[in-house]
């Protein structure tokens, strides 16, 4: 799988990482828990390593340190990302607390504010703790483009690690202001939503891939989505959600090969009449 180094630091970073909205808030011994290790079996296998979650996102966080604590090498492999969801510094510090716990790791690789609740709050807890190496990075996040001012004043204003953003072929909204800034600043993008909240890919579903999709090397929708969300050079890398192996490692082969520039998908993506 292609890296992308991190501004901060200059680490390499697998383009494509897993995403667990919804996909890993299952119960243990269910049909779709029992699923679950083959996705990170599938993520590791193609050479990707971030694993997102939040505390949001019901069990999530729990479901991905139990399968960590029982694959040991993956454990040592991945790049945990989560975040805080809350207001107040008490109740911010408890809550990641709880994140560490639940994620059964003395060290998070990333934690980022949710959705800039209590940002400023949760900032100045997070730079103390990456000192002490509680953390490495820190960041910020949002999915809808109504934030989009006050995510820019925010990466003007701070120095941020990363930025997690929504970016797809039918939101592209980032590309006017957030990711240029991102770009100037610094700032690692972690493209959320990358199939559009699923919708896009649901007008997709069931239509002929275009002819050119093979020239970029695309066998899948999926493939030719997150192709495109991966061609923006402003953009790390990007975390598709899926509960499913085998769609885990359809997502991750989109991450193998090279991508198109920008006039490319002028010529072609029209052609697709989102």
């Amino acid at each position: 799988m292609t890296t992308r180094p991190i501004p901060s630091t200059q680490e390499a970073l697998p383009v494509i990482g897993c995403g667990t909205w919804m996909g890993f808030d299952v119960a243990a011994g269910s049909a779709e828990h029992q699923r679950l290790p083959g996705v990170l079996d599938a993520l590791f296998a193609a050479g990707g390593r971030l694993i997102d979650s939040s505390p949001m996102y019901g069990r999530a966080e729990a479901v991905t340190g139990e399968l960590l604590l029982a694959a040991a090498k993956q454990r040592d492999t991945a790049f945990l990302a989560t975040k805080v969801w809350t207001s107040g510094r008490e109740a911010g510090i408890a809550q990641m607390a709880q994140s560490f716990q639940r994620l059964r790791t003395e060290r998070i690789d990333l934690m980022q504010v949710h959705n800039l609740v209590d940002w400023r709050t949760h900032l100045e807890t997070l730079r103390g703790w990456k000192e002490q190496g509680r953390v490495r990075y820190l960041g910020i996040t949002h999915y809808t483009a109504s934030a989009y001012p006050e995510v820019e004043a925010v990466l003007r204003a701070e120095k941020l690690d990363f930025l997690q953003i929504n970016y797809s072929l039918d939101a592209r909204e980032a590309e006017q202001r957030l990711l240029p800034l991102a770009a100037e600043r610094g700032v690692a993008v972690i493209a959320n939503m990358p199939f559009g909240g699923g919708g896009l890919m649901r007008r997709l579903r069931g239509k002929p891939l275009p002819g050119w999709a093979a020239e970029i090397g695309c066998a899948s929708w999926a493939q030719l989505l997150l192709k495109f969300v991966l061609s923006h050079p402003a953009v790390t890398c990007t975390i598709p959600g899926t509960s499913r192996p085998e769609h885990m490692a359809d997502n991750a082969a989109a991450g193998a090969d090279g991508f198109p520039d920008a006039a490319f998908w002028r010529r072609n993506a029209a052609s697709l009449q989102l």
